[in-house]
């Protein structure tokens, strides 16, 4: 069985720009190419919405004003660890306060439709990103309809 005593409580951010886009994050260290959404670890004292807020502002130098709690979920079997997904809107940009294992982070903005196919070719370096946007387009969906 495998070891998830390390496992830790996350948040990952579909940040959603007025023009419908989406901030995605590469790494020169992502394996294939992968994409990512900002998101990470919670700190000690934080909750998700916390974490979300302070990695999306990290990672992305955003900041928004409404936030949208899309779920929360197991990270493996056998572990307590949860990750929590969240869209944030109204968006205002600032620089990125990126950290020694992020220095390469580059910030790209997608049309949320570019970024679900993405997800649908298994573009993404972790399953999270793919979920998120996944809700995000179904939520939008509903808010149109």
């Amino acid at each position: 069985m495998t070891d998830t005593s390390n496992l830790q409580n996350a948040s990952v951010v579909v940040a959603l720009d007025e023009g419908g886009r989406v901030a995605v994050l590469s790494s020169r260290d992502a394996p294939h190419g992968e994409i990512f959404l900002p998101g990470g670890r919670q700190e000690p004292g934080e909750d998700p919405e916390q974490c979300a807020r302070r990695e999306l502002r990290e990672e992305a130098g955003v900041t928004a004003v409404t936030w949208r709690h899309l779920g929360t979920y197991a990270i493996t079997l056998g572990s307590d660890a949860r990750l929590s997904l969240y869209l944030a809107e109204e968006l205002s940009l600032g620089p990125q306060e990126l950290n020694d294992t992020e220095e390469d982070f580059k910030l790209t903005w997608w049309p949320l439709a570019d970024a679900v196919t993405a997800a649908a070719e298994g573009r993404f370096l972790l399953p999270a990103g793919p979920l998120a946007l996944l809700l995000t387009d179904r939520l939008l969906d509903k808010r149109s309809g």
